[in-house]
């Protein structure tokens, strides 16, 4: 074919037909073309045909993927940033969040399975679920702790596929668990590294992308397909055995078949209650309770969603069933080592039982003080602190001296404590019951409280204490211009 254009213009009008066919043909080859490398690239779950299932990515699964590419995405590369543990972390959430879209693409390509393999296609969730959880506990020394606490605090809102019929609060609480902690990041960084603050944004970015996205595709439950076979643990495991995964974070190798997490046995509950079980298994690790609560592995509870208005509250299983095994009636609690030792500049004292011996002579005004799980025992400080902590302990007993920053009470029951010297604030959070005797010194001291009942403050006068109950009912009226909060006046 000559390149120069003939001079006759019939001629002409031929030969530039004959391009146009060309380059219809060539738009045609490239479509192809690109069609096949799509298809080459899509997940196992999305091929045509599969287990007789049509082709195609549902709207619900693709606005999913816009959540992961931006939100996860923003936040996977923020937690680079910052490396360390919050990276390592940062890479579970990742993981769980792409166990999370297997199933998604399974609910829409399937019909709701049968109740007795709902536990088993939850399986691959559950586990990140858990293995997120797990490396917060194993890495209570870390620097990053209130980080890694905001996200195995919060990630059980991935459970929200097994909530209804509105499981949008649910993944609202959840966030707000995160940001007791992410609050903690903002104070100790705000004015020092400003990667710290852009890191909680991008965190919390992610529950308030999915409470949108549960609204718009998901808002009484979760939406399986109408039609196509009913989702069972045979017929989806290719979808649930999570691909390539979605670009730009690299995708983590394909889990394992897991085992049946619960025994088929004849089921006398009803439907409901064997969902909320169900529920139950796949948040198993941290208490969700009341959003936040520091707990170890033997110490682990959940809060049954569907019954949450009526405060039931199950032990969470501590192993999968093997096929054919059942479940002893009750667990004995495991029991940790106790720890008394100045690690750096933190004192931990950790899992001490029926002990008021305990006494700390030697402090220093950079140590702090972290106090996990003790029961029925009593620890004397002395000299001046920095600040102390005491997290998930029971009919425990704290005198102190001095503290320059902050006594905290957190997830606790009770509590007892004796201000010797000064301290500026106790904060008391999640706590039932709290005795704070204070000193003359000490009177100016601020209590701050949330969540918390039962207490009480008691001031030294002629010789004696006299208790003041900490208010813990308010009211709130709008005056015209704001919102004015008071302690309400018990009636009767």
């Amino acid at each position: 074919m000559s390149s120069e254009l003939p001079k006759n213009p019939e001629a002409v009008i031929t030969r530039m037909a004959e391009m146009q066919g060309l380059m219809e043909r060539l738009e045609r080859v490239v479509g192809r073309l690109e069609s096949l490398s799509a298809e080459s690239h899509r997940p196992p779950g999305d091929c045509e045909g599969l287990n007789g299932v049509s082709r195609g990515v549902a709207p619900s699964v693709e606005a999913f993927d816009k959540l992961m590419n931006s939100m996860v995405a923003e936040f996977l590369q923020k937690s680079r940033i910052l490396a360390g543990d919050v990276e390592t972390h940062a890479e579970m959430v990742h993981s769980a969040f792409q166990a999370q879209r297997a199933f998604l693409l399974m609910a829409s390509q399937y019909q709701q399975p049968q109740e007795n393999d709902v536990a088993a296609l939850l399986k691959p969730i559950s586990e990140k679920i858990q293995e997120i959880q797990t490396f917060r506990e194993r890495n209570r020394g870390s620097k990053m702790f209130n980080h890694l606490s905001a996200v195995s605090e919060s990630i059980p809102a991935l459970g929200w596929i097994a909530v209804s019929p509105k499981p949008g609060p649910y993944v609202k609480e959840m966030n707000e668990a995160a940001t007791f902690y992410t609050n903690r990041v903002l104070k100790d960084y705000k004015h020092s590294d400003l990667r710290h603050v852009d890191w909680v944004k991008s965190y919390l970015n992610i529950w308030s992308a999915l409470q949108a996205y549960i609204k718009e595709h998901h808002t009484t439950g979760l939406t399986w397909s109408k039609t196509g076979p009913v989702a069972s643990t045979a017929s989806a495991s290719s979808v649930l055995s999570p691909g390539p995964g979605l670009p730009p974070p690299p995708p983590p190798p394909p889990p394992p078949g897991p085992p049946p997490l619960f025994e088929n046995e004849d089921r006398r509950e009803e439907p409901s209650l064997s969902r909320s079980a169900l529920f139950a298994q796949l948040n198993q690790g941290e208490g969700i309770t009341k959003g936040l609560r520091h707990v170890t592995d033997d110490q682990k509870t959940y809060k049954n969603p569907s019954l949450r208005t009526q405060g039931g509250q199950t032990p969470s299983p501590t192993k999968s069933l093997s096929p054919g095994s059942r479940a002893p009636p009750s667990h004995p609690p495991q029991k940790h080592a106790p720890m008394f030792e100045l690690e750096g500049k933190k004192w931990r004292v950790e899992y001490q039982e029926d002990r008021h011996d305990l006494v700390i002579s030697e402090t220093e005004l950079k140590q702090v003080a972290y106090i996990f799980s003790c029961n029925k025992s009593t620890l004397q400080m002395k000299g001046k602190i920095n600040s102390i902590t005491i997290d998930n302990c029971k009919k425990f007993g704290l005198v102190f001296d001095n503290v320059v920053g902050i006594v905290e009470v957190i997830n606790s029951k009770d509590i007892q404590m004796q201000v010797m010297g000064k301290v500026p604030t106790i904060s008391i959070n999640k706590t039932e019951g709290c005795h704070i005797y204070l000193s003359e010194d000490a009177l100016d001291c601020e209590i701050v409280s949330a969540k918390s009942s039962e207490m009480n403050v008691l001031i030294p006068q002629d010789g004696d204490y006299r208790e003041f109950p900490v208010p813990e009912q308010f009211k709130t009226a709008w005056d015209g211009s704001k919102l004015v909060t008071e302690p309400a006046e018990i009636m009767g």
